[in-house]
């Protein structure tokens, strides 16, 4: 299982940034959850990730974690920080959500804690993880 993982990190990674891009056209589009600043900020990050990931996969790109794992990092902190707020970890007076859809709005609450910004955090993370491991596993020895 772990050489599977190793051979496929960067195609794993490219569906996983894939998925998230259509998950939240699709929150957005077709269900027509208006995103909050937050979720715009992320979108930013994660949507380039689809043609990067894809042109790596396609060039075989061994160095593609330092380009792409900048875009993972800063958008895994913009999503703690949305659901450190979601979860009122933090008050949402911190909020950047001053006009429109708040940043703690509940739109989905899948099998009682799973939330829009969760799946953006397990999206990011999962993505860095998966390119870790490309990049350990291409490190010159």
């Amino acid at each position: 299982m772990q050489s599977f993982i190793k051979k496929y990190s960067l195609y794993g990674a490219w569906g996983v940034a894939l998925l998230a891009t259509f998950g939240s056209l699709f929150f957005s589009e077709v269900l027509h959850f208006q995103p909050c600043v937050l979720c715009w900020y992320q979108r930013i990050f994660i949507y380039p990730l689809v043609v990067i990931l894809a042109i790596a996969i396609m060039k075989k790109d061994t160095l593609v974690h330092q380009y792409a794992l900048p875009l993972v990092y800063i958008g895994t902190v913009i999503s703690i920080f949305q659901n450190l707020l979601y979860y009122k970890v933090i008050p949402e007076a911190l909020a950047p959500c001053t006009a429109g859809v708040s940043c703690t709005t509940q739109y989905i609450h899948w099998l009682g804690f799973i939330s829009i910004p969760l799946l953006s955090l397990i999206s990011f993370i999962s993505i860095g993880l998966l390119l870790i491991v490309y990049k350990k596993q291409h490190e010159i020895k």
